[in-house]
């Protein structure tokens, strides 16, 4: 990946003496600060059609004036090398203070307003993603791989009804605060477009609720209820949503298990919880598993 992602740097002629890894879980994503720029690269061929959504994305965000990141000028995309795919972005410096839950919800209101772009975008399938990242799994074994197949036969037609039940809007698909970034002018942007897609709003108020129940905390949830208005934990489609979550949650790591030994062993923990419906189980993000610590932004 770093190779890459310095012939990608060559090929857009930018200096990548001061890269610096962001995040190694689906994608490796690098950051050239010098050169303005983050390079996103998929870590696997799966996700090659994700990359051209987002790009396509990055330039309707731009024509809207949407509260999002920002592709980078002047540079044809996606970028391919080799047999991976990249999208490139602008660089947007830390600027204090972080981004918090309640910036999240006020952020998902707007994003939830702009509407649907006048493209076609995939709609929310956490059951077939899980599916095509089950097809992209070596190390996983027989015993495991049967017990994801049968959560998604389970939830699959809970989820068909949800969909057709719910009011179609554009949604972010993984929505937390660490997508959030926030701009010297004091507003906060939204990251991360390869799980966004066309679906029920709700979707987008399950990843703070769950992620509380999960990775521990409290008053994270508390706050996007206040920031957004709407407590989705006492909606009807709660449970759906909190099921689908934790299935993309776990299903994630599928692909990493034979390249991340840590990421494989907190795969172990998550669905040794599942299996055993155990909701008090603590889970750790893979994000920082996948990355050595001195590495993490």
């Amino acid at each position: 990946m770093t190779t890459a992602m310095r012939d990608i740097a060559a090929t857009l002629d930018v200096p990548a003496h001061d890269a610096q890894l962001l995040r190694f879980t689906n994608n490796a994503v690098f950051a050239l600060p010098n050169a303005g720029i983050v390079i996103r690269i998929a870590r696997t061929h799966q996700l090659r059609d994700r990359v051209t959504k987002v790009v396509q994305l990055g330039r309707w965000f731009a024509d809207i004036d949407a509260p999002t990141i920002r592709l980078a000028r002047d540079v044809e995309q996606p970028i391919e090398v080799g047999e991976l795919v990249a999208s490139v972005w602008q660089f947007v410096p830390p600027h204090p203070p972080a981004p918090t839950v309640g910036d999240l919800g006020t952020a998902l209101r707007e994003f939830h307003a702009l509407g649907v772009p006048p493209f076609a975008l995939p709609l929310w399938d956490p059951i077939g993603d899980a599916r095509r990242r089950l097809a992209d799994a070596d190390g996983l074994g027989k015993p495991d791989r049967d017990f994801l197949v049968d959560w998604c036969d389970r939830l699959q037609p809970e989820v068909a009804t949800l969909v057709k039940r719910g009011t179609q809007t554009l949604i972010h698909g993984d929505a937390y605060a660490g997508n959030l970034l926030r701009e010297s002018s004091g507003r906060t942007v939204m990251c991360d477009f390869d799980a966004t897609c066309v679906g029920p709003w709700q979707v987008d108020l399950a990843a703070v609720a769950v992620g509380e129940a999960r990775f521990g905390g409290t008053g994270r949830h508390r706050s996007l209820v206040t920031a957004y208005g709407i407590d989705i934990t006492a909606e009807p489609s709660w449970p759906i949503l909190r099921d689908a979550r934790e299935l993309k949650m776990i299903a994630a790591a599928v692909p990493l298990l034979t390249t991340s030994p840590n990421v494989a062993d907190e795969f172990t923990i998550r669905l040794r919880s599942v299996r055993h419906n155990d909701p008090t189980a603590r889970w750790t993000p893979f994000a920082d598993l996948a990355v050595p610590r001195k590495d993490r932004r």
